[in-house]
């Protein structure tokens, strides 16, 4: 972190700032944030107005509009109708709504062609600019994220929230356009070409550009084109980042009144992070859509109060969520599950492509994993939990990127499996000291979890609820040795906030 004390201003880049080298940055931050130091109480930061205020196009069907760009954006990032306050759009990692939108429009959509930036409060694409010549048909959306609410709520543990929180938005838009269209995802092309793209300064330029407004970091990419069409996402990034600059947002006074020292940091590491100049155009994924969603399924997944998560599935459909996990991309973490019950273990995916699951440790981890996700106790009566690792100590940046926004990626993905097999589920972004490959005796600071996912088979009218796990109950231990005790004192916490609602981890 910058060594800059609480409450200074750190001067932006070409102006006297001096930050820490990037890969010791990277290195501290990535430490700091899975350590249990707390993140210190700061004022609270408001939600302030949609800052896109450009001239509100309406949705149109018409004959040859092969995507609907108003059922993709309601089934994926639009807000909850009639719901008080603004609820997550799609169940996330807890980041306060960082995600943003910039819609950049060919010929084939249901809105003109464009650029444009989306309200998902109004469900309301408000337009920004025109289309490069020649634009290819389809929506090419750039996800970017704002950090201040995010860096006021979680502090030193916010930068990993971002980067999950915006794999979700990516996991919601590919799942929601796979039905009527061809789907591509990119979570790793450079971020100075997608910011070009979106119409948006780089992000060292952003507060000279325009003043008074709050900078968004761009970090991956989702391209729907007609089904049976050219799929060729490298030309379209580059010809709209050939364009001339975008509108600007309208300034809003007291944008950047987060603690200034964590702010400038979290954005110097974001930045930094998304850097890809040796492979600017990234690499594209087709995307996966399990077969049983629907369009109901998505708009009727949410976060399920901790309460309705405490028994635990069928090994069947724990296997088949796993199996989700992990093919939806092909890099990003590896992915294990712990069970609770009468025979409480970790599995693993089944050996030699057989499905089913293998025992990776026996014993009940639930405690040590409640512990470890920000003393939230709760996770000690999840029926199970899916768990996402690897990201080890010292990871490059490129690898830090992809371990997080693919977690996000495949939990988003993962739940929305989970509630069209019947699974209640809650996905769980902090962790602090979660050296999962340690606690099983590999070498420690190589395997750390990165993000979870609560599952829980859906309560019965005869279900009794399950207590937690005492703290002195002991974790899981390897199934090739003796069971030893591994858990961590237990860390208190105080309840959880109600399903939906903004939470400290």
């Amino acid at each position: 972190m910058p060594d800059t004390p609480d409450g200074a201003v750190a001067p932006p880049r070409g102006v006297g700032a001096v930050l820490p080298a990037a890969p010791d940055l990277l290195c501290a931050a990535l430490a700091d944030a899975r350590s249990p130091r707390v993140p210190k109480l700061s004022p609270y930061v408001p939600e302030r107005p949609f800052p896109w205020n450009g001239p509100a196009a309406m949705y149109v069907s018409e004959p040859g509009t092969a995507i609907d760009l108003d059922r993709v954006l309601r089934l994926s990032l639009a807000a909850p109708v009639g719901a008080p306050g603004r609820l997550r759009p799609v169940p996330s990692a807890g980041a306060l709504h960082p995600v943003r939108a910039h819609l950049l429009l060919g010929q084939g959509c249901s809105l003109p062609s464009g650029r444009y930036g989306y309200n998902p409060l109004t469900h309301r694409a408000h337009r920004r600019g025109p289309a490069p010549d020649g634009a290819p048909p389809g929506a090419l959306v750039v996800l970017t994220v704002a950090a201040s609410r995010t860096v006021g709520h979680y502090g030193h543990r916010a930068w990993p929230l971002l980067l999950l929180d915006t794999g979700h938005a990516a996991a919601a838009l590919a799942l929601a356009g796979a039905t009527t269209s061809d789907v591509l995802v990119c979570l790793d092309a450079d971020g100075p070409l997608l910011a070009a793209a979106a119409g948006l300064p780089d992000a060292p330029d952003w507060q000279h550009a325009w003043p008074g407004t709050e900078p968004e970091l761009p970090l991956a990419a989702v391209l729907l084109t007609p089904p049976g069409g050219p799929v060729d996402p490298g030309p379209p990034l580059r010809a709209w980042a050939a364009l001339p600059r975008a509108a600007a947002p309208t300034p809003q006074p007291g944008a950047d009144t987060t603690p200034a020292r964590e702010l400038a940091a979290a954005r110097h590491l974001l930045q930094h992070i998304a850097e890809a100049p040796g492979r600017p155009d990234g690499t594209w994924h087709p995307a996966r859509r399990p077969g049983e969603l629907t369009d109901e399924t998505l708009e009727r997944r949410r976060s399920a109060p901790p309460d309705d998560l405490s028994r635990p599935p069928g090994k069947e459909l724990l296997s088949r969520v796993l199996a989700t996990a992990r093919s939806v991309l092909p890099e990003g973490p590896a992915w294990t599950v712990a069970v609770g019950g009468a025979t409480p273990a970790l599995y693993a995916a089944a050996s030699s492509g057989r499905p089913g699951l293998d025992i990776r440790a026996v014993g009940d981890a639930r405690a040590t994993l409640a512990h470890w996700a920000a003393g939230q106790q709760w996770i000690g009566a999840a029926g199970a939990v899916l768990l996402g690792h690897g990201c080890p100590e010292g990871a490059p940046r490129a690898a830090v990127r992809s371990s997080h926004l693919v977690a996000g990626y495949a939990v988003g993905a993962a739940q929305a499996h989970a509630t069209a097999l019947g699974l209640r589920s809650r996905p769980i972004g902090s962790w602090q000291q979660a050296d999962l490959g340690g606690a099983l005796g590999d070498a420690p600071g190589r395997d750390w979890i990165v993000h979870g996912l609560a599952l829980g088979a859906r309560p019965t009218k005869a279900a009794t609820p399950t207590k937690a796990p005492t703290p002195a109950g002991t974790a899981a231990t390897p199934a090739t040795s003796a069971p030893t005790s591994a858990t961590p004192p237990t860390a208190s916490a105080a309840p959880a906030a109600p399903s939906g609602e903004e939470e400290r981890p």
